[in-house]
């Protein structure tokens, strides 16, 4: 493995190479009064927003390609966080996607693909270290960070949401860490997300990329509340006449709302049971040999999906478990998507799932 961890030094949080970071709010031109109608939208909205502008407001701004992350968004991201972290009339952060598909699809892994064709794979690694210490900020951030999660969430769509304090999902949410499908590790943060839920459920949703809904996003540790769609603008509103938002959301009636039934909580005990080994061979050949239809189920997606990311993934899950920061996991990852870049599995697997789609 490699000896230069991202987050060793305690202020990762600060850029220490200028020509590796993503732009920054400063440096990308925001567009004030009237402007051609062919100018493009900014690719993040950030604005504030309620009484004083206590309320900050995130949204991801590219619904044709599901708010996929590009390098410019996280730059833009970040930037707002780092001040309004800082602002004490900035009291709480509310993130979401434009659109009806989804928060966010994930990164642009059209993007790393090209970056490594190119011969350039620092681009790529300059994407992932800024990515990844955006989503360590949003682990740290020191007010409420409210992701609505509805629609689509995968990948770095549960980066840049499921490490806030409040995660909100709808009927519609389907979340997913799917990147042993396309010969990579779960990544901004996921191995630590899911070595962290309930027993092996963690397991199952890396090894598979199985998509979940509410329930079980709620069930996996991934989200905290439950709110109908048509009710998030209510939510919205709160937070907008609230003298505090922060306190607002704490008196709001999630409570009354219960998700769609979901699968885990019954599927548990089979899942602890078959879910349990340290190698993916033993996982498989648990899962195959289980009278449980739903295993059988399991074991046949599992052969489907790249054996030497389900190899590492596994092992990487494995030790974040006894890891005491989003940080340390993080490092782990960027070591990995380092190495992972040498491989022909990511480019390829980027290419038959994404651009030929020939699977």
């Amino acid at each position: 493995m490699f000896s230069d961890p991202m987050f060793s030094d305690p202020t990762f949080l600060d850029p220490k190479d200028g020509e590796s970071m993503s732009p920054h709010a400063a440096d990308v031109p925001y567009r004030t009064g009237s402007a051609p109608e062919t100018a493009p939208e900014p690719e993040v909205l950030v604005r504030r927003e309620g009484r004083d502008g206590r309320l900050g407001r995130l949204t991801l701004n590219r619904p044709r390609a599901i708010n996929a992350l590009t390098s410019a968004m996280v730059g833009l991201l970040d930037a707002a966080l780092r001040d309004w972290a800082d602002d004490p009339t900035v009291t709480a952060v509310v993130i979401d996607g434009a659109g009806e598909r989804g928060l966010c699809a994930g990164g642009d892994i059209r993007a790393i693909r090209e970056a490594v064709l190119a011969g350039t794979p620092e681009r790529a690694l300059a994407f992932w270290a800024d990515e990844y210490r955006l989503n360590a900020r949003i682990g740290r951030f020191p007010k409420p960070y409210i992701a609505i999660m509805d629609g689509i969430v995968m990948g770095g769509g549960i980066g840049v949401s499921a490490h806030g304090g409040v995660r909100i999902v709808t009927e519609r949410s389907v979340l997913s860490m799917p990147e042993v499908g396309i010969g990579f590790i779960p990544d901004v943060g996921g191995t630590w997300l899911l070595s962290h839920a309930p027993g092996e459920l963690g397991t199952h949703l890396a090894l598979t990329a199985a998509r979940v809904g509410a329930a079980d996003a709620i069930t996996a540790g991934l989200a905290d509340h439950y709110l109908p769609a048509d009710r998030i603008p209510d939510l919205l509103d709160t937070l907008r006449r609230a003298a505090d938002p922060a306190a607002a959301l704490a008196a709001f009636d999630f409570a009354a709302h219960t998700p769609p039934p979901g699968r885990l909580t019954a599927d548990r005990a089979w899942i602890d049971e078959l879910y349990r080994g340290d190698k993916v061979t033993e996982i498989v050949t648990a899962l195959a040999a289980s009278p449980v239809p739903a295993a059988g189920a399991d074991a046949a997606e599992i052969g489907s999906k790249c054996p030497t990311s389900l190899a590492v993934t596994l092992r990487a899950l494995r030790a974040a478990r006894s890891m005491t920061s989003l940080e340390a996991a993080l490092d782990q990852e960027y070591r990995l998507a380092r190495t992972t870049l040498a491989t022909g599995d990511l480019v390829e697997g980027i290419r038959a799932a994404v651009v030929d789609k020939d699977r």
